[in-house]
């Protein structure tokens, strides 16, 4: 096998093996199907493209996350797009209950209006949240947002608050 088709072998196990982290973000900003399966795709090319410049010093999932989210930002911003928006669900740690109808009716309230407020948010805070919500270290979500540690705890902080604000005026 050549170095290139070695290369390139590998580049697929990769995304194979990290498949999930494009499947939650193209939930997270996508309703429809056929939307989430073009980010899909738009996601995996723009990964192939900038294979060339992955820094190896940093986990494939870091860089992988981080254009994977610069593709969905890109992609949610553009106009014409029907059936886009961001919809915070699915694959998420947090937002993991597929079947709601076992929850008692005020947890699943709280939840749906969580959901809610976290759409809301501007685009990186959006971001910011899909990585909190997975319990991903600070450090991690800063290399992958591209802002320093205390940005991201700073954001976090305040997204926090502002929820917990929502929450009380709301209920």
């Amino acid at each position: 096998m050549t170095d290139s088709n070695q290369h390139a072998a590998d580049f697929v196990r990769l995304i194979q093996e990290n498949r999930g982290i494009l499947y939650k973000i193209s939930h997270s900003y996508c309703r429809k199907e056929a939307d989430r399966e073009d980010l899909i795709q738009e996601m995996i090319y723009q990964l192939w493209k900038s294979d060339q410049r992955y820094d190896a010093s940093y986990k494939f999932t870091t860089w992988m996350y981080r254009i994977a989210l610069n593709v969905a930002i890109s992609y949610y911003r553009k106009e014409g797009r029907p059936g886009i928006r961001v919809a915070l669900g699915g694959d998420l740690n947090l937002m993991d209950l597929e079947d709601k109808s076992s929850l008692d009716g005020m947890l699943e309230e709280k939840i749906d209006l969580l959901q809610q407020f976290i759409r809301e948010l501007g685009e990186l805070d959006k971001a910011l949240m899909i990585l909190y919500l997975e319990e991903r270290p600070y450090k991690e979500v800063a290399e992958i947002l591209g802002i320093s540690e205390t940005n991201v705890a700073t954001r976090v902080s305040r997204i926090k608050e502002r929820l917990r604000k929502q929450f009380k005026n709301f209920l």
